[in-house]
């Protein structure tokens, strides 16, 4: 069997990874010359079991085991067990989520682990994903390549075909496999249609950015959706630096107001959130900057026509060892996995 793989995020090279493994023959074709580096891009992302849906929970878990398997074979942890804080919002949905599946958590007032974030005032109540942490980013990119890289061709698919078998084009010519995994991200979109396939096409620009950190290694992530003020995601990116994103009004964030004029609305909200809020020196040392699909949530959806199959969602990191190994079978299978697609919390930050 000869399968096309479309995209060289960290969906799109886990799944790469499981064909190989699978003696599979397939290429995967990335349109930059970097590796997962996207909508994959950065060094640390979180890592939670935290969800409002509990199969998402089981999800999360299992890809859990999937990340300690990464480790053991690379010989490098794959996350930071820091524990997830979550405040405010839809926690409350989160906890009964994470009940119906026996996922260990944390909930109530003074809570040691929130007492131990960066903020001028520790969220109460809170929500303790014991399992939680930050993704090694880096220690997953350099995992894959050594899996994976070998069949990466870095070339921009213009089209897929789903008739008389399936076909890739690109600038190399016109390549002809039995199956096709579109994991491509931003531009998922564009190439699902041609297979007669509707995806979410609206994209928002985001922006996320890092601050010098004092606290030590362990300190936990946290996600917080107070009801006055906003919403952000935060972490321990590596030594000494604290990063944070925000989810601005869409009004601030859509398309069309371009990529400067986002970062910079961006910047000013995210800066007097530090200045109010956090503990950390408000001094903005890097920044990292990716697009999303709005309305999306934590929501992973697989659709398929004939020989092509389609994958697309938000803060699909987390799953990535998960969804790799389900794409790589689905498509060996002809099957198509289910997908979920629960209602995402109003403002919902990348996370």
């Amino acid at each position: 069997m000869k399968v096309a793989v479309v995209g060289g995020g960290v969906v799109g090279l886990s799944a790469t990874a499981a064909l190989v493994r699978s003696g599979v023959d397939v290429v995967c074709f990335e349109r930059s010359g970097v590796l997962m580096g996207e909508r994959s891009a950065g060094s640390s992302r979180i890592f939670r079991l935290a969800h409002t849906d509990p199969e998402l929970v089981r999800l999360a878990g299992t890809a859990r085991e999937g990340f300690a398997r990464w480790a053991a074979e690379a010989g490098r942890p794959m996350i930071e067990q820091s524990e997830c804080a979550i405040s405010g919002g839809d926690a409350h949905e989160r906890a009964a989520a994470m009940d119906a599946v026996g996922a260990p958590y944390e909930w109530g007032d003074g809570l040691a682990a929130a007492a131990r974030l960066p903020a001028v005032v520790a969220p109460s109540p809170a929500l303790v994903d014991l399992t939680g942490g930050v993704v090694d980013v880096d220690a997953v990119r350099a995992h894959l390549a050594a899996r994976a890289g070998h069949v990466v061709v870095h070339e921009p698919v213009d089209a897929v075909d789903g008739g008389q078998g399936a076909t890739v084009r690109c600038l190399g010519g016109v390549h002809r496999f039995d199956a096709v995994v579109v994991a491509a991200g931003a531009g998922t979109s564009a190439l699902a249609v041609q297979v007669g396939i509707d995806t979410p096409a609206t994209l928002e620009h985001h922006v996320r950015f890092t601050f010098p950190f004092e606290g030590p290694a362990g300190v936990p992530a946290w996600i917080d959706s107070p009801d006055l003020g906003l919403h952000t995601y935060q972490h321990r990116s590596g030594p000494g630096r604290w990063s944070v994103g925000g989810a601005l009004d869409p009004a601030l964030t859509h398309w069309e107001r371009g990529r400067e004029a986002v970062a910079a609305a961006s910047r000013r909200a995210v800066l007097e959130h530090v200045r109010e809020r956090l503990t950390v020196r408000p001094v903005i040392t890097d920044s990292l900057y990716c697009t999303h699909v709005p309305g999306l949530g934590d929501g992973i959806e697989f659709r398929r026509s004939g020989p092509v199959l389609v994958v697309y969602g938000e803060n699909l990191m987390k799953c990535a060892p998960v969804l790799g190994d389900l794409l790589g079978a689905a498509v060996v299978a002809g099957s198509t996995p289910t997908g979920r697609t629960p209602q995402p919390a109003p403002r919902d930050a990348v996370s």
